[in-house]
């Protein structure tokens, strides 16, 4: 890069305009010190844009470190090999990624990423959240940086828009919201992206479940159930989402909606739609109903929505009840009693006119299976239950949990003692069961899971 090692002059009119300085925010810690700063500042303005944006970024680290070094020994500044090295990386960080955001982004034991204003960045390792030692200049410095995540996905967000939803490059979901809603500098919540697939060997290894349960929920997948997957923010919705679309067949076509889109299934005929916010002049929403209605004439076998928020739950149960089965969906619950409540709620939302009784008769001939999941104390998150959705008596639709865990103490560590009661009755879709043959597979891993 011609602009990297070329010493600039002095006192001329270019080097009091830093030439990226102004859209790229220097990261600045409240413990750097003063010839760390200097030595940023100096470095920004030998660098040129032009030879930045031609330059490998495989390149571009070696390049700015040799940079860093050739300026801290011609002015003299007193920095150890460690710090030149810190400012090069932030130097790279800022301009080719988010700023220092990316050292969270680029750590595999980091899930949840949680800015709550420039100098309180929190991150959540292994089921427990912390307050993590990166900062940020200032707010400005945090806009920045919301400003690159929403105009990399075709979104926009800004004090008309103080609200978005969008996504990395690496499939991980972002929300944003900006001032003046945000009181404290505009807000940031990452859920990253698992960069390895979980399957429900994993799920079984990190507690989340037992090896019977994971194959009845393997027999549900490949038994075309209509499955609901409900819990808490966090709770690992979507990820247990993509270990039951693990055992869809290959040759189905799966149409999946979402807000942001973060699903990760394998299989090859898979068509994936993204909603999509109004614009400036407040036309071409296209929502998540819209899109619903519009998969069901794209003939897939499968409709998969990443989370019923609305009035398209009563578009969902259409799906569900027109042979789409083993359609998927996650809902925001507590149980799956309230999941069905929850349901209900978000029918009515639509302003059908449906009195509640057809409305439940619409949901248990949709749904087969509610599977809970939940994020509990000690930071595992476990599956709670898995109900099947039976009938009605009466007014009330009538559940039966096959799974439910139980929690009978906690070792002295704080991590949770906990065991499956199971219930073997027959389940209301036995019929489906045997007509793909795996009755006697379902039969067996209740037994299994229920000795004696």
């Amino acid at each position: 890069m011609a602009s990297f090692g070329r010493r600039r002059p002095e006192n001329t009119e270019m080097e009091t305009q830093p030439a990226i300085a102004a859209a790229v925010p220097l990261v600045v810690r409240p413990t750097v010190s003063q010839p760390i700063t200097e030595l940023r500042n100096l470095c920004l303005l030998r660098i040129d844009p032009a030879a930045v944006a031609a330059l490998p970024p495989d390149r571009l680290g070696p390049e700015v470190e040799r940079l860093v070094s050739e300026i801290a020994t011609e002015r003299r500044i007193q920095l150890n090999g460690r710090e030149q090295r810190q400012v090069a990386s932030d130097l790279v960080h800022d301009m080719l990624g988010l700023g220092p955001l990316q050292l969270l982004l680029d750590d595999e034991a980091v899930a949840d990423i949680m800015v709550n204003g420039p100098d309180r960045v929190f991150v959540e390792r292994a089921g427990k959240v912390s307050l993590s030692d990166v900062r940020f200049r200032d707010a400005a410095h945090v806009g920045n940086i919301c400003q690159r995540i929403a105009s990399s996905v075709g979104r926009r967000v800004d004090e008309s828009s103080p609200m978005c939803d969008a996504r990395l490059a690496d499939g991980s979901r972002v929300n944003i919201v900006f001032t003046p809603l945000a009181l404290d500098g505009p807000y940031i919540s990452i859920r990253k992206f698992a960069k390895r697939r979980l399957t429900f060997a994993r799920m079984v290894a990190g507690g989340s479940c037992t090896p019977q349960l994971a194959r009845v929920l393997e027999i549900a997948g490949r038994a075309r159930l209509n499955i609901i997957i409900s819990g808490g923010t966090g709770s690992g919705k979507t990820t247990l989402m993509n270990a039951i679309s693990t055992t869809i067949d290959p040759g189905e076509r799966i149409v999946t909606i979402e807000d942001a889109a973060e699903l990760q299934l394998q299989q090859p005929h898979v068509v994936r739609m993204e909603t999509r916010p109004p614009s400036l002049e407040g036309k071409g929403e296209v929502t998540q109903r819209d899109l619903v209605r519009n998969a069901l004439r794209m003939r897939p076998d499968r409709v998969i929505i990443g989370e019923v928020r609305s009035a398209e739950a009563f578009d969902m149960l259409q799906a569900m009840n027109t042979g789409h089965d083993g359609s998927m969906s996650t809902v925001h619950a507590n149980t799956t009693r309230d999941a069905i409540s929850r349901i209900e709620n978000m029918v009515q939302m639509g302003n059908m006119g449906l009195p509640l009784r057809a409305i439940r008769t619409q949901i248990i001939g949709a749904v087969d299976l509610i599977v809970q999941v939940e994020r509990q104390r000690d930071g595992k998150r476990r599956i709670t239950q898995v109900t099947d959705v039976i009938g009605m008596e009466g007014e009330v639709v009538t559940l039966n949990d096959i799974f439910r865990l139980e929690i009978d103490g906690e070792t002295q560590n704080g991590e949770l003692i906990a065991r499956y009661k199971v219930n073997r009755a027959r389940p209301s879709f036995y019929e489906r069961l045997s007509y793909f043959q795996i009755d006697r597979a379902w039969s067996a891993a209740l037994e299994e899971a229920s000795p004696g």
